[in-house]
């Protein structure tokens, strides 16, 4: 791929490796897709062919393909992008296929998504990338496509932290987003990590959140609808 000298990219694969400021795999690689995504898919309310957009080890493109979807995740990780290659293969997942790409500026998929689903990627983003995401993923999106979006509320993170996700308020959120979709609904969710701990020697202080039935933090999150116009 054409950035695959971008420091992003380079802090991306160091993430996946377990080699970034947080010791050992990335809090949010729960090993399922997130709560609020899979009760979308048990509800119906994914169709036709998928793109997990930031699909990282792609629990939730593997569980669209389990259930019969064909998925396409594309993430801006080599490494992600290889271990969700294998995985693929692995469970004999033919309809799932994974692209190492820059998703603010993708092409190649004109008109093909009928549904595309966001699950912490938007935070993830520099904020100067929104943009360029929100037009790429509308050029990949089928007439009326249907666009999800999981995303860290503002107040995720302790104001302390230096380097931590773009959190967003709804204000934001329906901004950016409704500069090219027709929004049906943002609601208060949650993301659901694993409990984090800090680098040996840094005293940073934790997120304090509640903790779902698996021990797992529940950050504060939104989950918007919404849909191509026309």
């Amino acid at each position: 791929m054409s950035d695959s000298m971008n420091p992003e990219v380079l802090d991306w694969d160091s993430a996946y490796r377990g080699e970034g400021e947080m010791p050992g795999p990335p809090p949010w690689n729960i090993g399922e897709p997130q709560p609020e995504l899979a009760a979308l898919i048990r509800e119906g309310k994914v169709r036709g062919e998928v793109l997990d957009a930031g699909c990282g080890h792609a629990e939730l493109s593997l569980a669209l393909a389990a259930a019969g979807h064909t998925v396409v995740g594309i993430d801006l990780s080599p490494t992600a992008i290889e271990a969700a290659k294998q995985a693929a293969a692995e469970r004999n997942l033919t309809n799932a296929t994974f692209v190492a790409d820059d998703i603010t500026k993708f092409t190649g998929f004109d008109g093909r998504f009928t549904t595309i689903i966001d699950s912490t990627l938007f935070h993830s983003l520099p904020v100067e990338g929104r943009d360029g995401y929100q037009q790429s993923i509308l050029r990949a999106a089928a007439p009326g496509a249907t666009y999800y979006v999981l995303v860290f509320a503002r107040g995720a993170f302790p104001g302390e932290w230096e380097t931590k996700p773009n959190e967003v308020d709804e204000a934001e959120l329906r901004g950016s987003v409704g500069k090219y979709w027709a929004i049906a609904d943002v609601r208060p969710a949650f993301i659901h990590a694993n409990v984090m701990t800090a680098p040996p020697g840094v005293d940073l202080p934790l997120p304090e959140h509640p903790r779902d039935d698996k021990g797992r933090m529940k950050f504060p999150a939104f989950l918007l609808t919404a849909h191509k116009p026309g």
